[in-house]
């Protein structure tokens, strides 16, 4: 049998697919030993050394295969579509594949369409891609853009071509507004594209016009069936029979400032050497039941989007912001674990029940901080309950600390709106005491819940954190060899080593540029009911349990618990569990829908904010190398923009892929990932997100780039 580096050899010759009959002849393997060669390449793939190419063969992850799955990503400076492989686990960046136009009659593709298509390929990490065809299911080829003088100027950055708009197919649309459009059969290939305009949406730069483009931009379903409307504002509140009374427990609830809905309550008071903790939540199980309109349209969503000015809920207001909202003094249904842990932060049991709850007081963070540091309580509150809250805490939080769990330091921004929603101030989101303790009773909260289930052999929808990959390893490697820290081997890997890494830059200029590559070097986490435990947590189960109102996985947690521990009629159905898988793949790409808007919002927000400082010079660190550029993020508020390779100094310059590292043969100047330098902003575009600067040539001593040292290592031209 070949070893794994030399089958990886193969595939990195072959020029495309390789069936495994051919690698059986090349390494003159017998009959006998097809089923070793089977699973050694499983093994291979289960690495990232290789990626299947149709039933029998396989293709190096860095080639694409004659045909596969493309989705368009957005249009070239003629309009033409370019996309990206739906499935490459290749080292670094994705190939461009740019799209053939389409058949005379047929509608333009545009962005977020999927198809199969044939690839060639033309350069290195460039394919050029006919449609073979469109696949099913695929979102309605769509325009997002602001209409200006008879055109669509799209408000995707990814998006280069200009839109043409006939009069006759404005549909009454006025410059300045935003509108959706679809693109009309076409067979110029060069210039703007004709489209129709479908829908006015409203008017850029008013408020809430940002979040109103990152909705429609990302596909996020914003109205509710009448339906489901009707089915919430019937819902009345729960009777205490059949459930545990917990309402002369003094439960709270600890929220950010501006939340409006309040899923979850806490308490927490000495037993003995250890504590005594209870976790109760939202019973939203009682009102959205399965295969109702409720269900249906929370199953769509998947959760709820956050952006600076709005919140796009997964249950209607009636439920998110009513019954399901568990608001001070008020009668709400819930569910409910009580811990007990040893003085060590051990758990030592827990049980779950179906109760009927009074929450004692709605609190922030910073009132809980505050009456902590101060140890005084808030009024509505006995002595000392913030103090057993804090003791509890910090229990959990040294058996977590020993555990050695990966804890990343990177700051989120929070835009701050003023009455007119224009932005105010991009700061720092505070990371308080007061934050930690939630997290850490809802993760203990969590881990309860997947160990109920698999003892009730119920199906659970797990929360799982695979391990990185070794390819990411590599990368994250060759990055942290250029600080001389160094990782162990990838078999032997655990969070606390990368707890060891961030230790190790903590206080340096180099703290934030660490913990974003260490962040990138990690795997998604994603939903399954398939368990491979949570690396990042270092937890061998895990489950999301406690925020049914706004994420789908905890609702089906709940029911699987209801049913599990028979707590009523309206738990988990037969038909509900045979769809896991495909329930799992689902809300992991809602839940990614998500996060991606919210950026988005953030960066548009972002650049409007930076628009009134065009012109001016700021501190940033060189946050990303390319070949056609560099990626800067300013020191001050974390805003991110372009340095275009045409805006440096005249030059020849090469790419170290290895140092990340940008070198100019003639000027002898070099641009390295992290390196402080400083750059004026050129331009800032509010309608699609975008910034871009430009170094700021000079003093060394200033940090605008550094003498290359002659005879260094040369790379690609950029």
């Amino acid at each position: 049998m070949p070893s794994k580096a030399a089958l990886r050899a193969f595939l990195a010759g072959a020029t495309g697919r390789v069936r495994k009959s051919e690698i059986a002849r090349a390494f003159n393997l017998t009959a006998e030993q097809r089923p070793a060669l089977r699973a050694l390449m499983r093994e291979i793939a289960a690495e990232g050394g290789a990626a299947p190419a149709g039933k029998r063969a396989m293709i190096h992850p860095s080639r694409l295969p004659e045909i596969a799955p493309v989705e368009v990503t957005g249009t070239d400076p003629d309009g033409d579509p370019i996309a990206r492989p739906l499935q490459w686990q290749g080292e670094g960046r994705p190939p461009v594949i740019y799209m053939r136009p389409e058949a005379k009659g047929q509608p333009a593709l545009t962005a977020g369409e999927r198809v199969l298509a044939r690839l060639r390929p033309i350069g290195p990490g460039k394919y050029e891609g006919r449609t073979f065809k469109r696949i099913g299911g695929a979102p309605p080829a769509r325009i997002l853009g602001v209409y200006e003088e008879g055109q669509i100027i799209p408000t995707d950055r990814r998006q280069k071509g200009i839109w043409q708009v006939a009069p006759a197919d404005a549909g009454g649309a006025r410059p300045g507004q935003i509108v959706l459009a679809e693109p009309l059969p076409s067979t110029r290939h060069f210039g703007p594209k004709p489209a129709r305009i479908t829908e006015v949406l409203g008017v850029m730069g008013e408020p809430r016009s940002v979040s109103l483009v990152c909705i429609h931009a990302h596909g996020i379903p914003d109205i509710f069936p009448a339906e489901a409307v009707q089915q919430a504002e019937r819902a009345r509140g729960v009777s205490g029979r059949g459930r545990v009374d917990l309402r002369d427990i003094p439960l709270v609830t600890i929220d950010g400032e501006d939340a409006r809905d309040f899923d979850d309550a806490v308490f927490a008071e000495p037993e003995g050497e250890g504590w005594r903790v209870i976790v109760a939540i939202a019973d939203v199980a009682h009102y959205v039941t399965p295969g109702s309109a409720l269900d249906r349209e929370a199953w769509a969503r998947g959760n709820s989007v956050y952006f600076p000015d709005r919140v796009v809920p997964m249950l209607p207001e009636a439920l998110s912001n009513g019954w399901c909202s568990l608001r001070p003094g008020e009668d709400r249904g819930c569910l409910f674990v009580e811990m007990r842990f040893d003085g060590q932060g051990r758990k030592q049991a827990h049980a779950f029940g179906r109760g009927i709850m009074r929450s004692a007081a709605r609190l922030t963070y910073e009132q809980v901080q505050a009456a902590a540091d101060a140890g005084k309580d808030p009024a509505a509150l006995p002595a000392g309950h913030v103090a057993r809250l804090y003791g509890a805490f910090r229990t959990l939080l040294a058996a977590r600390e020993r555990r050695g769990t990966l804890d990343l330091d990177v700051p989120e921004r929070k835009v701050v709106l003023n009455e007119r929603g224009q932005v105010e101030a991009v700061v720092p989101r505070p990371r308080l005491d007061a934050h930690r303790l939630i997290e850490e009773f809802m993760v203990a909260a969590n881990v309860c819940a997947a160990e109920e289930l698999e003892r009730l052999r119920q199906p659970c929808m797990y929360r799982v954190h695979d391990r990185p990959s070794d390819q990411k390893m590599e990368g994250l490697r060759q990055f942290l060899a250029t600080f001389g820290i160094s990782l162990p081997p990838s078999d032997r890997l655990h969070p606390r080593d990368f707890a060891g890494v961030l230790a190790k830059v903590r206080g340096s200029p180099q703290e934030r540029l660490v913990n974003e590559a260490v962040l990138r070097g990690q795997s998604q986490a994603a939903y399954a009911p398939d368990n491979i435990g949570h690396f990042g947590l270092a937890l061998p189960r895990y489950a999301h349990f406690t925020s049914p109102i706004r994420r789908y996985a905890d609702l089906l947690v709940h029911r699987a618990l209801i049913r599990g521990l028979r707590l009523g009629q309206d738990g988990l159905q037969e038909t509900e569990a045979a769809r896991f898988p495909d329930t799992a793949e689902h809300i992991t790409s809602t839940e990614r829908r998500a996060a991606a808007a919210e950026r988005d919002a953030v960066d548009r927000y972002l650049a409007a904010f930076m628009a009134q400082r065009v012109g001016e010079s700021f501190e940033v660190r060189i946050s990303g190398v390319t070949r056609f550029g560099l990626f800067v993020t300013l020191e001050e508020n974390g805003a991110s923009g372009i340095v275009p390779l045409g805006s440096l100094p005249d030059d020849r310059w090469d790419l170290d892929e290895a140092t990340q590292t940008l070198a100019g043969r003639r000027s002898r100047l070099t641009f390295t990932l992290g390196q402080a330098v400083e750059a004026r902003l050129a331009e800032a575009t509010p309608r699609t997100g975008g910034m871009v600067f430009h170094l700021m040539q000079g003093l060394a001593a200033r940090g605008r780039g550094r003498a290359a040292p002659r005879g260094g290592r040369g790379g690609r031209r950029g």
